[in-house]
């Protein structure tokens, strides 16, 4: 078993020939060191932290922002072993069908394949995040024998659906991949990792068709350069902008910027806290709705999410709903219920009141972008503005979806809906993010409307790929890391074929 290596101690001048150069150790970055162990090729992988957070790395990620208030850019990454997954929530789901297509009403919208496509790969995501078996619609029969039945629906647009959530072997938390997987990758033979390895430009040839060589530096003070038949970068929807962007040695715009298109059409989930409130006349609802739960090796809860029938039909956007804490009704609210449960001619003496929080979709918008600014950071880079973006539309149609759903609790007697947002000011008031970085670099065929091509490529480029949920088109209302790692693995299997 080989330790990781630390580039501080490396020579300045040194320089480094591989197969294959992965630039980043979050969870893209790690699930593809794992997928090509042992293959008969040699691959380095460069990640800019160590295995613990560190004040002066995590400072290369400041930035700035303009626009509507979102989280500091140093605060929604950690910048060591392990990326995203080192402050994750865990939370599980595959994106919709719905979601790979071109949806007319979704300008900017459509990925180069269908959800078949990644299908195959998900039983693998799944195992890596290490959520229970893949299962999300139909495992559903054995938890309610166990914690009683789902809320009753009426037919409609809105339907029960479950998050599982990752579970790191021998702990409560998270899968953290530094952390989870530093033993397998140690034991991987052909395979070197460079921890504190700050890429700090990817240096093409002068016809600008391939990726000549990497120069990379430490904090320290250390500079070396990486030349590889084939480099994937993976630093995450924020900083493979910075990179792209700042290494403009022969593109001046950038690399895969001839269309302005690297760093625009940044999203996240919106996640307004208190959006409504759900009333069940029976009482109290089961409880995988409020809280997780466990069973059948899955760690689960329920959400409310959006038929693709309902979305194709009624135009709105994903979103998937939860159970939040329960609430108290005033005197209104209890004389709502009263009156309506009268007028259904159903018994709501037990009436149990939820707040409802969600994650919404946002609509891909390409001056919801991110572009560098003149200030540099330790190493010298240039760092990152983020003008963040919400539209008045985005908060509608998910109030659309909402009176859906209290059509359907209504429609089927079991409950009612009562709205608490209206305004703009009234949805930004509680506004939280899920700090899922998409769709910055995004994938298409026509390199007029997107960075990469459909296995990950830059358009233009002939060795250079681009890895993690920045490349998706659309962000859909499902958490990113468990269809990023799908997404990585079919990746993986187009690498291997380049080598085979």
């Amino acid at each position: 078993m080989s330790a990781f290596s630390d580039a501080r101690t490396l020579a300045s001048g040194t320089n480094i020939e591989t197969d294959l150069v992965i630039i980043g150790g979050g969870p893209a970055g790690i699930t593809l060191a794992l997928t090509l162990a042992d293959k008969p090729i040699r691959i380095l992988m460069l990640e800019g932290g160590g295995t613990t957070f560190d004040d002066k790395t995590q400072a290369l990620y400041d930035g700035t922002q303009t626009g509507v208030p979102y989280t500091p850019l140093n605060a929604t990454r950690q910048h060591y072993l392990g990326g995203g997954t080192n402050h994750w929530g865990g939370w599980c789901r595959p994106l919709d069908k719905s979601d790979f297509e071109q949806r007319p009403w979704v300008p900017h919208s459509g990925w180069p394949f269908t959800r078949a496509t990644l299908d195959p790969y998900y039983p693998r995501a799944q195992a890596l995040v290490e959520a229970g078996p893949f299962d999300y619609e139909g495992k559903y029969r054995q938890w309610v024998d166990r914690y009683g039945a789902p809320l009753k629906l009426g037919t409609g647009g809105v339907y029960n659906s479950w998050f599982q959530f990752s579970k790191m072997r021998g702990s409560e938390l998270p899968t953290n991949f530094g952390e989870r997987y530093a033993t397998d990758l140690k034991r991987i033979s052909n395979l070197t990792v460079f921890l504190h390895a700050n890429v700090t430009n990817i240096a093409l040839a002068s016809d600008a068709n391939s990726v000549d060589h990497l120069d990379v530096a430490t904090l320290n003070g250390r500079k070396f350069t990486v030349k590889a038949k084939h480099v994937v970068l993976a630093t995450g929807g924020i900083e493979n902008v910075r990179l792209l962007l700042a290494s403009n040695g022969v593109m001046k715009q950038g690399i895969g910027n001839a269309n302005d298109l690297v760093g625009r059409f940044f999203m996240d989930n919106p996640i307004p806290r208190q959006t409504a409130k759900l009333v069940s006349f029976g009482g109290p609802i089961a409880p995988y709705y409020p809280g997780n739960q466990k069973g059948d090796g899955a760690i689960f809860r329920a959400t409310l999410a959006v038929t693709d029938d309902y979305k194709r039909a009624s135009h709105v956007m994903g979103s998937l709903t939860t159970v939040e804490n329960r609430v108290d009704l005033d005197d209104f609210g209890k004389a709502a219920v009263a009156t309506t449960a009268s007028a259904l001619g159903v018994d709501a003496g037990n009436a149990t009141a939820y707040a409802l929080g969600c994650g919404m979709e946002l609509k891909p918008d390409p001056d919801r972008r991110l572009t560098l600014t003149g200030a540099r950071d330790a190493l010298g880079m240039p760092r990152l503005n983020l003008h963040m973006t919400i539209g008045d539309e985005d908060f509608a149609l998910y109030r659309q979806t909402m009176k859906e759903l209290g059509r359907q609790l209504l429609a089927a007697g079991t409950g009612m809906i009562h709205l608490d947002r209206a305004s703009r000011e009234s949805w930004m008031e509680t506004m939280d993010w899920g700090n899922h970085h998409v769709g910055t670099t995004r994938m298409h065929v026509d390199p007029k409307q997107g960075v990469v091509d459909e296995n990950l490529k830059v358009h233009g480029v002939g060795n250079l790929f681009v890895a993690g949920s920045s490349t998706f088109p659309t962000c859909g209302a499902s958490n990113p890391t468990l269809n990023l790692v799908a997404v990585t693995l079919r990746l993986a299997d187009h690498l291997k074929g380049l080598f085979s």
